[in-house]
């Protein structure tokens, strides 16, 4: 399968990944042939690319990071703690984090057996669900990243489930912002931005007191927005200032933002979220950890139609671990015309190297396909 934009998928193309909600109901079924009002209602959703059945790469499978089931439960648990919080008194609201402290901790254990247990990098652009609450979804795929980063950099069992927690709370004050901001499509004026900025320190001081819960897991809410050359906030610490949990969760939370659909833009593929990290390593962010991402996540996911140095165009076919840069490509095209599919690893043809993608394919479909 391939992957294409939603604007620039064409009609008669059939659906290759199922489509769910956040409860875990097929929206959209494997096979679906595309009308122009299903791709309409999609691009309405928010949902930027997906995957399209292809005769050339239909034995490309792509597969999600993490069981739909577990991807659900989390997503639902995330959901009922912060949608809790949010109405709840300030006693009542320490209380829930509490209680939801303990299930959180089971759900990191199940996502770290997962992450350990698979040879895949992490590519979170497989997994295709539409959420009523960006935020949710964030919390969990902020978490995915850091683990993997965390795993990268040989941190302890006692370290990453400390650092899940972070993540999956590192968001929490956000609960306290009222929605007309958080989902505002226009640019925020000074006064807006000041009231998003005190999530941070509204994150902290939730999480701070809750017995069951370690304090560093409080300052990854504290620190996920500072920066190693003091441009961050709420409290502009520099370098060695910033706990290594809020370094990775700076990365991640970045990353995750720009590559996400917002109400204000589209998203970014992950080879341009990965530009970002590189532009701001050193000054924005802890080299270290930008190196471990690139090392854990793939930044070519399968079935991304790509441009080779040399002119040949095809598909990426497959990941090499530790290689997030230099995956096995499905050459499909040599000097602007079609080949013999056949396949090129990168990871041997070091002379080669990905220079451009494309989503912006066109097809031709056989009548019986």
């Amino acid at each position: 399968m391939r992957l294409v934009a939603t604007t620039s998928a064409e009609e008669g193309a059939l659906l290759g990944k199922a489509i769910y909600n956040d409860k875990g109901q097929i929206l959209l079924n494997v096979g679906v042939r595309l009308e122009r009002k299903i791709l309409k209602r999609l691009e309405e959703f928010g949902i930027d690319y997906i995957y399209i059945k292809d005769p050339d790469t239909d034995d490309i499978i792509v597969k999600n990071s993490i069981p739909d089931g577990l991807r659900i439960d989390a997503i639902m648990t995330i959901g009922e703690t912060f949608k809790q919080v949010q109405l709840d008194s300030q006693i009542s609201e320490t209380f829930v984090l509490e209680k939801s402290a303990r299930k959180f901790k089971k759900l990191i254990v199940a996502l770290l057996d997962e992450l350990n247990s698979s040879k895949e990098l992490l590519n979170l652009l497989s997994d295709v669900f539409l959420h009523d609450h960006y935020i949710f979804s964030h919390s969990l795929n902020v978490t995915l990243y850091s683990l993997a980063i965390g795993i990268e950099m040989k941190l302890s069992p006692k370290e990453l489930e400390q650092l899940g927690l972070g993540a999956i709370l590192h968001d929490v004050g956000k609960m306290k912002v009222p929605e007309e901001i958080l989902a505002k499509p226009g640019k925020l004026t000074a006064e807006e931005f000041q009231i998003i900025k005190a999530h941070a320190e509204d994150g902290f001081q939730m999480l701070r007191n809750i017995p069951t819960v370690p304090l560093i897991v409080a300052h990854c809410a504290y620190q996920h927005h500072e920066r190693m050359n003091g441009a961050g906030y709420p409290r502009g610490l520099k370098e060695d200032e910033i706990h290594l949990f809020g370094k990775i969760l700076g990365v991640a939370d970045v990353f995750d933002a720009v590559t996400s659909n917002r109400v204000y833009r589209p998203a970014m593929l992950p080879h341009e979220g990965l530009e970002i990290l590189y532009s701001g390593a050193g000054s924005l962010f802890d080299p270290k950890v930008v190196d471990a991402f690139r090392r854990a996540v793939a930044i070519y996911p399968v079935g991304l139609t790509v441009i080779l140095s040399d002119g040949r165009k095809g598909v990426v076919a497959q990941q090499n671990p530790g290689l997030s840069e230099r995956p096995v490509v499905r050459i499909l095209e040599e000097n602007g015309r079609r080949v013999e599919p056949y396949d090129l690893d990168l990871k041997t043809n070091l002379s080669l190297m990905i220079v451009s993608c494309d989503t912006i394919i066109k097809y031709e479909y056989a009548a019986n396909y």
